[in-house]
């Protein structure tokens, strides 16, 4: 019977399929750079923004505290304001492409600005330093948490806090993932049209 499949493995059939070849003109490539480059460029102003707004609302709290420990702990997290807005401006800004830009140099700008969101994402607990972020919490945390021990029953009230930052970094991992898995494909396919 002509319509019945050949008793062939059917992923080796499909594996030997022919593919298309990915093309594109220069001006999509051009759109896609200048794209992502605008994309990065909103990026990097919203982390700063968000960098300079924690930074006054912890140097506030440092200068309001009065325990000393909790000050510490402020200050640190001042420094890590100001090591997150250098290493957002740093990673995520972008480039300039100029106008007049060719196929070859628009595809290898968009591909390696995509690498560097991809590196910077493997990286980012170094890179963003989370883990000074959290220590600094940790430290600005610890006097409430001493005196909480004290009275078990005022363990509680940092319930929501320790929810919240559970439901964070699993959200964060995930989101990391996902975006890390994106990048990647993006970078494969710009690859093959190379």
């Amino acid at each position: 019977m002509p319509n019945e499949f050949p008793i062939e493995d059917p992923r080796k059939i499909w594996q030997q399929q022919p593919t298309e070849k990915f093309k594109m003109s220069t001006e999509e490539i051009r759109n896609l750079a200048q794209e992502h480059r605008t994309k990065a460029r909103l990026r990097a102003v919203f982390s700063i923004a968000i960098g300079v707004v924690l930074g006054a609302l912890f140097a506030r709290s440092l200068v309001t505290s009065n325990e000393l420990v909790s000050r510490i702990g402020f200050g640190l997290l001042c420094a890590y304001c100001i090591y997150f807005i250098y290493q957002a401006y740093r990673w995520t800004w972008p480039p300039h492409l100029g106008p007049d830009a060719t196929a070859s140099a628009s595809l290898h700008y968009y591909r390696s600005e995509l690498e560097r969101s991809r590196d910077y994402g493997q990286h980012i607990w170094r890179r963003a330093g989370l883990t000074f972020l959290f220590l600094s919490m940790a430290v600005v945390l610890a006097p409430g948490l001493i005196g909480a021990l004290k009275a078990p029953r005022l363990l509680w009230n940092f319930a929501p806090v320790v929810v919240l930052l559970i439901i964070w970094l699993v959200l964060f991992l995930r989101g990391r993932k996902r975006q890390r898995a994106k990048l990647q494909q993006k970078i494969d396919e710009l690859r093959g049209l190379e």
